[in-house]
């Protein structure tokens, strides 16, 4: 898996985001551009902002226990594949705001590089080495960005 944490593959992405357009259409799934943008700000959110509730009890115990391994592997996610609620984006978005988001974000973690994110508690999931922090940021990417076709 490609590394988000080198500047390489973080310009890649960011290439990638550029040739998005509020037309894009996707190659599979629902969402719009401006919608799956924001989609993929929510990863960010839960990490760098304090707008989402963290789960707690049985229900944290079900992510760390059910969904960890699915979103921090290498293994690539499948299409049309289930999200949790919070990562849900059902209205307009506006196309610029998200994209210049989720570049800023892409970038600041980057910047902060892996060191920073070892064993950082996550939202969901508790500590995660640098490799999963790694994997849940690219493959999430990755995956969004070859649903709409860049």
């Amino acid at each position: 898996m490609k590394n988000i944490f080198e500047k390489t593959v973080t310009t890649e992405v960011i290439e990638r985001i550029n040739k998005l357009e509020p037309t894009t259409k996707p190659i599979w799934g629902k969402m719009s551009s401006d919608q799956m943008l924001a989609h993929c700000n929510v990863t960010y959110e839960l990490d760098f902002e304090d707008k989402h509730p963290k789960p707690k009890g049985f229900m944290k115990w079900m992510l760390k226990t059910f969904i960890k391994n699915t979103v921090v592997s290498e293994k690539p996610y499948k299409k049309n594949g289930r999200t949790a609620p919070v990562f849900l984006v059902t209205n307009e978005k506006d196309f610029n705001i998200e994209k210049d988001r989720l570049v800023t974000y892409i970038t600041k973690a980057q910047e902060l590089g892996s060191a920073y994110f070892d064993q950082k508690e996550n939202h969901s999931f508790g500590k995660l080495s640098k490799t999963e922090w790694n994997n849940m940021f690219y493959k999430h990417l990755d995956h969004h960005l070859t649903q709409f076709g860049v």
